[in-house]
């Protein structure tokens, strides 16, 4: 069980997002970093979700299936 003392002293994430000087411009990267971080994130997940597509084609095949009938039921 987490000390009691815990709520007393904030982790740093949480003090930093509280923390009125950081508060404005949330933290202290430029765009560049954000946007570079952004990125890897994404070709992450890409990457994550083509080998779960690998690994479970039956679910891929019926999420397929499943958003077709979606598609020609949806009225414009």
């Amino acid at each position: 069980m987490p000390d009691r003392d815990s709520r007393d002293f904030p982790s740093p994430r949480a003090r930093r997002a509280t923390d009125p000087e950081t508060y404005e411009t949330g933290t202290n990267e430029t765009d560049a970093e954000r946007r570079r971080r952004r990125a890897r994130f994404l070709r992450d997940l890409a990457e994550a979700r083509e080998l779960r597509n690998r690994v479970q084609p039956r679910r891929v095949k019926t999420a397929r299936l499943r958003h077709a009938m979606r598609m020609r039921t949806f009225r414009w």
